[in-house]
């Protein structure tokens, strides 16, 4: 679904991501963890299109997207999320998801038709699949933190993306909107058949959903494998774990 082969990235001479190179495969849940300044975010930004790398490529499903433009990458079927909840914060949790469809399917509201009727019945039911449907007259930025980000993967899902970058996903939310977090991550992957990559420091969370763990330290890769090798590494132990040799 996604490679990324040899990317390199400088900031005034320091070096941000250092030759990195990484594959995911199609429906495949996989998680980049690192100490803060590992080079997380700058990977996702270079793989969106939000950065352009000095070098090295990004593949999606075989076709080159390097240096594409983020909104036309996300028309390729790439969604993403922020470490932030990206949201509208004046529009109903109907209004944003209704938009995100509209905008994702090139549709107009014209003199003829009600523009609350656009997209309905998708709105709806991406709503009550995400548990939001409750809140859909609610104004976006009076929800909780945890109902900020089900709503922002809720616009991502309207541009009906094969894989979606998730960044930090449940950064600030309590135990129990994690454990949510979670729970509805791994069905909606399911249900959608969709290849996940996601960035997390809680280790709880991707040890329980991931399948594939990518490890960066410093801009390096240093490991990639399945959690129960990722876990017995000793490198990792050490510049992660704080571990002794």
């Amino acid at each position: 679904m996604l490679e990324v082969r040899g990317l390199r990235k400088s900031f005034d001479g320091f070096q941000a991501i250092a030759d990195v190179s990484l594959a995911v495969a199609r429906r495949q849940i996989t998680a980049v963890i690192g100490p803060n300044g590992a080079g997380k975010s700058t990977l996702f930004n270079l793989i969106t299109g939000h950065l352009r790398p000095d070098a090295g490529s990004v593949r999606l499903e075989d076709r080159d997207i390097t240096g594409e433009a983020p909104h036309a990458i996300c028309r390729m079927g790439m969604g993403r999320s922020f470490q932030r909840a990206n949201i509208f914060p004046r529009l109903t949790v109907f209004e944003s998801v209704q938009a995100a469809f509209i905008a994702s399917g090139g549709a107009a509201v014209d003199f003829w038709h009600r523009s609350e009727d656009v997209s309905r019945a998708e709105t709806e039911a991406l709503l009550d699949s995400l548990g939001l449907m409750a809140e859909a007259s609610t104004a976006s930025g009076t929800l909780s933190y945890g109902n900020q980000k089900q709503l922002e993967l809720g616009i991502a899902l309207a541009a009906k993306p094969r894989i979606l970058l998730l960044d930090e996903p449940t950064a600030g939310m309590s135990a129990s909107e994690t454990q949510e977090a979670i729970c509805l991550l791994q069905r909606i992957s399911t249900e959608r058949e969709l290849t996940l990559l996601f960035t997390e420091h809680d280790m709880e969370v991707v040890f329980a959903i991931a399948q594939q763990i990518a490890v960066l330290h410093q801009g390096k890769l240093i490991a990639v494998g399945s959690p129960a090798e990722v876990r017995c590494d000793r490198e990792v132990r050490r510049v992660y774990l704080g571990e002794r040799q």
